[in-house]
């Protein structure tokens, strides 16, 4: 049995660098979210934070998406 090492370690690096990016990508939309909350109970608009939420959020989908296109595929 032969094990190609390098492209083991792509998969992970690659498996590794999407995680990271897809959980810090929630994390802007759950802070995008935290910030509306707070615009609105000063009286401001938090149009632009609740956009930015669910563009982050739409782009989590999408990769999630993707993903599974990518598996079953």
């Amino acid at each position: 049995m032969d094990i190609d090492w390098a492209a083991l370690g792509s998969v992970f690096g690659v498996g590794l660098v999407a995680t990271v990016a897809l959980v810090g990508l929630f994390t802007l939309g759950l802070i995008g979210l935290s910030k509306q909350e707070q615009a609105a109970t000063r009286g401001g608009s938090a149009a632009l934070a609740r956009s930015g939420a669910y563009a982050c959020f739409a782009l989590c989908a999408a990769a999630v998406a993707y993903g599974v296109y990518l598996i079953v595929a």
